[in-house]
């Protein structure tokens, strides 16, 4: 996980250990990237991914965080980057045919909004 410098004029929200794959989450923060916070806002509500979910919630994070730390109006805000790294994997074991196991591993994920005026 590299790390991320902010500006004054940005703010930031993170969430860790999410329990949905990277790559889901990756297909829709390409969707909302480089939108104003109410463009984003819309588009969350009506897409039909599961993914959708948590991403609003580190949104509205970032959103409040800009309004009480920095002052921010929130019609003013844009979507500078929207990230998504991967978490630690938990393994989990199914039982399979003849008293063998097949391994599950279940992905979780760190999402981080960074939001501009």
């Amino acid at each position: 996980m590299k790390k991320i410098f902010l500006q004054p004029n940005e703010i930031s929200a993170v969430s860790k250990y999410i329990r949905v794959a990277p790559l889901k989450i990756r297909r829709v923060l390409k969707q909302i990237q480089g939108k104003s916070y109410l463009d984003a806002l819309v588009i969350l509500k009506f897409l039909p991914y599961r993914a959708c979910e948590p991403i609003l919630k580190v949104l509205r994070s970032a959103a409040a965080n800009a309004k009480e730390n920095k002052s921010f109006i929130e019609k003013n805000l844009l979507i500078k980057l929207a990230l998504v790294n991967v978490g630690p994997t938990t393994k989990r074991f199914r039982p399979r045919a003849r008293g063998r196991a097949y391994q599950i591993q279940k992905s979780t994920s760190h999402i981080t909004v960074i939001l501009m005026i």
